[in-house]
């Protein structure tokens, strides 16, 4: 026995490694915190043996295979705790993967990133980032998002069980645990999770609620009273209460229930008291901010810990905790690699379309389905030909699941002839949100992390509601799908709370997300075509409700010029004069009046700019040839706000845009109140030339 083996009755009176493994969890998070002397240090020292707890004696998790497909995931939405999550990595000695998932043999997160807590390039970054750490399962911060990404992970597993296991081939038959905290239960986000969660019966979802009422103004009692375990039974949910998160017994029973119910998702609450044995406990301090080297020594006294000592994990603590993890993964892990070769060998397809999905791949050919539209002076709205996009592709795309925020007959997407994602069928493709945009996107985010190809839809003007998981699908690199239909004053007489003005440039502004709104129905095939095939970008599909010109494609360019962003569609001959930018419904109004301004002997040049998230990555010369900078007469036509736009008229040039909120009447009142007129396009296009 060593030095350290034998010194385990001093470091805590009852010398238990149990005790010795949580203890080190907190001391590896107050000492964290107060090196970087910012952070949260209450929260992973109430929650130690919670984490170590699941972690040990039930998550089933290969440390060496951190992203086998099977494994249970952890979720922690309570974000600001990162150290929890930092720390029990660490010493489950979880081992990194690489981009392409191929282990690097290094640590996930080695002692040394421990000590570089919150610092620039390290990896034990303020909040957990997804694709930065491994071992980090989503982005989680802000508060709720990681509840509503979980039950996205939920239901993922449910889908894939239901396509993929056969009788005698179980792949998938994972849980999903969520630690969340008084927070996350008092953002609006976690009940409208919930609330999905307990209509669908997800009972392969726990979440695991830290009740310490705690928040950084101090004692929840001053805005937060209600009696949340009461409200989670009404959402359907099977509630158990655990009065001592200190009490590892209790709370093991507590998931063993979980494991055994199977009608309903489970919610444990688990009462806590923050910064358990800081001299400042149940004080806002001991959540937000560092101890302090004096009250960071006295709660180390407490523990019966070395107070000179530092970062300090005890001789065989990392390897006790690692061994018993993996001593349960590991062979779980090696069984599901066997039991998949099997499946392989009985249904090839099936393995290989897995396959092609874990890799973020899609099937060969599948974009042979999308369809093209004859020209059409009529046409019909981006949102009707999204619907008829989606339905073509949707057959060689199996796991293309989504919905509307209850808008599917409005936004088009739902999919034909497929049943319904119900508790009754969990193999149905088309999803039911509710009236719960905020939700929505976190779920949707958190079925694109467990491999689905995830769409939702609603109106443009929603996407306020829906801006925090469309940010994070972003941060995190994921290609969620969110459709908007409704995309401007062409809403008509539902009137300013229902037409979008500011919503373009809001989206535009988040950076990695793309935008793109199409100007007919083959644009809108295009821009299907564009959000698939991303792997590392969210997209935003901004649809009209009106019907839009279908464009005569054998006069105008090819719309495969969408992959680009922007190109031209229609031009003179020689240097033009003007040049008239427009996206979705406004392009045919900017082909009206190229046409018209020809016709007059105006040499002009009509640009379909759509993404300008696409047209920002293409090299400079392209975008020169597109937009040459010695000509500034320059218009651009979008029924939405001007900001942004001045990148590409520049200062000579013009906008016909938006300035106000709409107003209630018939569109064409509305055109021509705010300008959106052929007249008016050509007088102002008349303008700039002189």
């Amino acid at each position: 026995m060593t030095d350290q083996s034998a010194d385990f009755s001093r470091l805590h009176e009852d010398g238990s490694p149990e005790r010795l493994a949580i203890d080190t969890i907190r001391t590896l998070s107050m000492d964290a915190v107060q090196k970087a002397n910012s952070g949260h240090p209450g929260t992973p020292m109430a929650l130690a043996p919670v984490a170590y707890t699941l972690w040990r004696d039930f998550l089933r998790y290969d440390p060496a295979k951190p992203d086998w497909p099977n494994r249970d995931r952890f979720v922690l939405s309570v974000g600001h705790a990162s150290m929890l999550l930092y720390s029990v990595l660490h010493l489950a000695k979880v081992i990194e993967i690489d981009a392409d998932g191929v282990p690097t043999g290094n640590p996930a997160v080695s002692l040394a990133d421990i000590e570089q807590f919150r610092q620039l390039d390290s990896k034990t970054p303020g909040h957990p980032e997804y694709r930065m750490t491994t071992g980090v399962e989503t982005t989680t911060g802000p508060l709720g998002q990681g509840c509503g990404n979980s039950v996205g992970m939920a239901i993922a597993e449910r889908a894939l069980a239901a396509r993929f296991n056969r009788d005698g081939h179980t792949l998938f038959d994972h849980d999903v645990y969520a630690l969340c905290g008084d927070g996350d239960m008092m953002e609006g986000v976690s009940g409208e999770a919930a609330s999905v969660a307990g209509h669908l019966k997800l009972s392969n979802l726990c979440w695991i609620y830290d009740s310490n009422h705690i928040s950084i103004e101090g004692d929840t009692q001053i805005a937060f009273t209600e009696d949340v375990g009461r409200r989670f039974e009404a959402y359907g949910w099977n509630v158990i209460h655990v009065d001592d998160a200190n009490d590892t017994a209790a709370f093991a029973q507590a998931l063993a229930a979980f494991k055994a119910t199977d009608d309903r998702p489970t919610f444990i609450v688990v009462h806590s008291v923050i910064g358990w044995g800081s001299p400042r406990a149940g004080s806002e301090k001991a959540h937000g901010e560092a101890l302090g080297e004096e009250n960071v020594a006295k709660t180390k006294e407490a523990y019966g810990w070395p107070v000179d000592k530092s970062f300090y994990v005890p001789e065989g603590v990392s390897e006790a905790f690692s061994d018993a993890i993996a001593g349960r993964g590991q062979p779980l892990r090696e069984s599901w690699e066997e039991a998949f070769g099997r499946y392989a060998e009985a249904f090839p397809a099936e393995a290989a379309e897995f396959q092609l999905m874990r890799q973020g791949k899609l099937p060969q050919g599948w974009d042979e389905a999308l369809p093209t539209f004859e020209a059409d002076a009529k046409g019909i709205a981006s949102r009707d030909a999204g619907g008829k996009v989606l339905n073509a592709i949707s057959p060689k795309l199996p796991m293309l699941l989504g919905g509307a925020a209850d808008l599917s007959p409005s936004t088009k997407t739902d999919i034909k002839g497929a049943p319904s994602f119900e508790p009754n069928d969990y193999g149905g493709r088309n999803m039911h949100f509710g009236v719960r945009e905020h939700a929505m996107g976190s779920i949707a985010n958190g079925m694109a992390l467990s491999y689905l190809r995830s769409y939702t839809a609603t109106f443009l003007v929603f996407a306020d509601y829906m801006r925090a998981p469309i940010r994070l699908a972003a941060i995190m690199e994921v290609p969620t799908v969110f459709v908007f239909t409704h995309d401007s004053i062409g809403v008509g007489e539902d009137g300013p709370t229902h037409q979008p003005i500011e919503h373009l440039a809001t989206l535009r502004a988040i950076p990695g997300l793309d935008t793109i709104r199409p100007g007919d129905a083959n644009e809108t095939a295009v821009a299907w075509k564009v959000a698939l095939t991303h792997t590392h970008e969210p997209t935003a599909l901004i649809l009209s409700r009106q019907a839009i010109p279908t464009l005569d494609r054998s006069t105008y360019a090819s719309a495969d010029g969408v992959e680009k962003g922007g190109y031209v569609l229609g031009d003179s001959e020689g240097t033009p004069e003007l040049i008239l930018i427009a996206t979705g419904s406004e392009l045919p109004l900017a082909v009206q009046a190229h046409e018209k301004l020809t016709a007059e002997g105006v040499k002009s040049r009509v640009v379909s700019l759509p993404s300008w998230y696409l047209f920002e990555k293409q090299d400079k010369a392209y975008r020169d040839s597109v937009l040459p900078p010695d000509v500034t007469a320059r218009l651009a036509i979008e029924q939405a706000g001007s900001f942004g736009w001045d990148r590409y008229v520049g200062t000579k040039g013009e906008t016909i845009t938006m300035s106000t909120f709409g107003a209630s009447a018939p569109l064409a009142k509305l055109q021509e109140k705010f300008g959106f007129t052929l007249d008016n396009v050509c007088k102002v296009a008349r303008g700039l030339i002189g």
